[in-house]
C-alpha cells in the first residue's frame, strides 16, 4: 500500500478491509490442507457461505476421482465442474436447503473405511443445513430462526438451539459417514474459533444437550411450537457426544480465522505508516454497547495517545448482536458504527469501517458502511437525526441516504465482522 494512503480515511479504511477478506479466500487457504487421496472414493460436501469457492479450490488442487455436492447462500455460488453447487436461503432456511441437506446425509452413508469424506464448512452453515429433526416441520424451524435472529441471543446459544432441531448437525454428518475416514475444512466465523460452534458442527461432537436448548429458548422469551418442545423435553434428539465411536476417524482443521484477518490488515496499515493495534477477534455483545466502548478507546488515543498514538489504527473481529425493537434496516454493522457515530458526536479525526467479510451485512445487500469525521454535519444538514435512527435500528437507511454504505457483493468467504478506526495525527 502507498505509504501516503492514511491522507485519505476511506480508501485506506477500504484497503484494510480488502486486506482483511483477502487473507481468508479459499483459492489461498484451502489447498496447503487438502489430504492425500484415499485407495477409496473421494466424496466433497460442505456448506456456507464459502462453500462454493472451498469446492473449486479443491477442485483445482485436487489429484484423482472427485465428486460431491455443497450447498451455499443464494448468489454465492461459483461453477464447478465435478462437484454440485446448490444455493439455499440464509438466514432463514428453506426448502432448498432442506433438500440439499437430506441429500448430502444420504450421500455418506454406505461408505467404507478406504473412503474419504472431505467437509467443507463455513458460516452461514446452519441455516443452510436445515435439515429438521423427525417430528419436527421446516416451518417450526423458520419460525424459531427467526426469533431467534431477533432475540439478542449469542450465535453459541442459537446453534446450540439448532443443533437439536436437526437431523444433521452436531456430529451426525460425520456419525452417518461412519467408517470412513472425515477431514473437515473450516473457516470460522465465530469468536473463539470452536469448529463445533462454526455451521452448528455437522462433524465434530457436541457436549450440549436438549436441556440446554430448551433453557436457552426459555431465557429469551422465544415461542416454543408444541412439537419441538415435545422433542426437547423427550431428549430423542441428543447428538452424538465426545468420544462417540463413530467419531473417531475425524479429524477438523480451522483453515481462516478472524484473528487471521486481522494480522493481514494490520500488516497493510504498517505498510502506509499507521500504527495497529488488534483489540480482539472475538468481541461480542450488543453492537451499540461495544461502539460506546471503542469510541472511548478512540477519543483516549486522539486526546492522550494511550494505549497509542495518532496516527493509528484500532483493528477488532467477532460478533456483535442486536436486539431489534425498531423498525428500520440494518445488519450489526451498521447498527454498531450508527452507534460509534452518535458517541463520537463528530469528535475531529476519527474515522472508522464496520463490515462483514461476507460482503453482506445482516440480510442486506452491503457488506457495512463507512464513517467519517464530518458525516453527523452532513447527515444534520440532510435532515437526518443518528439518534433517532439508532432506535429505530436503521443504521442501513441512515448511511444509504449518506451514500456511505460499503457494497462488495458476496466475497464467497466469511471470517465474521471486521472493525477498524482510524485516528489521524491532525485535523484536516
Amino acid at each position: 500500500m502507498d505509504n501516503s494512503a492514511f491522507r485519505s480515511p476511506a480508501p485506506f479504511l477500504k484497503a484494510l478491509f480488502e486486506a482483511a477478506v483477502r487473507a481468508a479466500d479459499p483459492a489461498a487457504c484451502v489447498p496447503r490442507h487438502l489430504p492425500p487421496a484415499p485407495p477409496g472414493r473421494t466424496l466433497v460436501v460442505g456448506a456456507g457461505k464459502a462453500a462454493a469457492a472451498m469446492a473449486r479450490a479443491v477442485e483445482d488442487h485436487w489429484q484423482g476421482e472427485l465428486s460431491g455436492l455443497v450447498v451455499t447462500r443464494y448468489g454465492h455460488g461459483v461453477p464447478c465442474r465435478r462437484i454440485e453447487v446448490v444455493e439455499a436461503a440464509h438466514p432463514v432456511p428453506d426448502e432448498a436447503g432442506r433438500t440439499a441437506a437430506g441429500r448430502m446425509l444420504a450421500a455418506v452413508q454406505g461408505l467404507t473405511s478406504d473412503d474419504l469424506v472431505l467437509v467443507l464448512i463455513s458460516g452461514g452453515g446452519s441455516a443452510l443445513l436445515a435439515l429438521p429433526f423427525e417430528g419436527i416441520s421446516l416451518a417450526d424451524k423458520q419460525q424459531l430462526n427467526r426469533a431467534l435472529l431477533k432475540s439478542g441471543a449469542g450465535i453459541g446459544e442459537m446453534n446450540c438451539v439448532r443443533k437439536h432441531l436437526s437431523a444433521i448437525k452436531g456430529g451426525r454428518l460425520a456419525a452417518a459417514a461412519y467408517p470412513a475416514r472425515v477431514r473437515t475444512l473450516v473457516i470460522s466465523d465465530v469468536p473463539g474459533d470452536d469448529p463445533a460452534v462454526v455451521a452448528s458442527g455437522p462433524t465434530v461432537a457436541d457436549p450440549g444437550t436438549c436441556a440446554d436448548a430448551l433453557a436457552i429458548l426459555e431465557k429469551y422469551r422465544i415461542a416454543i411450537p408444541p412439537t419441538v418442545e415435545a422433542v426437547l423435553r423427550a431428549g430423542v434428539s441428543e447428538t452424538p457426544k465426545p468420544g462417540d465411536l463413530r467419531l473417531a476417524h475425524c479429524e477438523t482443521r480451522v483453515i481462516a480465522t478472524a484473528q487471521g484477518s486481522l494480522a493481514a490488515a494490520a500488516e497493510a496499515a504498517r505498510a502506509a505508516g499507521v500504527t495497529p493495534l488488534i483489540l480482539g477477534d472475538a468481541i461480542e455483545g450488543e453492537a451499540r454497547e461495544v461502539a460506546k466502548v471503542l469510541a472511548g478507546v478512540a477519543r483516549s488515543c486522539r486526546r492522550h495517545a494511550e494505549p497509542l498514538g495518532p496516527p493509528c489504527v484500532l483493528l477488532s473481529g467477532g460478533e456483535t448482536t442486536v436486539t431489534v425493537k425498531g423498525q428500520g434496516r440494518g445488519g450489526r454493522n451498521a447498527e454498531f458504527l450508527l452507534a460509534l457515530a452518535v458517541a463520537l458526536d463528530g469528535a475531529p479525526g476519527i474515522h472508522a469501517l464496520a463490515a462483514d467479510t461476507d460482503g453482506i451485512d445482516g440480510t442486506e445487500d452491503n457488506a457495512g458502511a463507512i464513517l467519517a469525521d464530518e458525516t453527523l454535519a452532513r447527515a444534520r444538514a440532510a435532515g437526518l437525526d443518528a439518534a433517532a435512527r439508532l432506535a429505530d435500528n436503521d443504521g442501513y437507511g441512515f448511511f444509504a441516504a449518506l451514500g456511505d454504505l460499503v457494497v462488495t457483493g458476496p466475497t464467497r468467504t466469511n471470517v465474521n465482522d471486521f472493525r477498524a478506526i482510524y485516528i489521524e495525527a491532525n485535523s484536516r
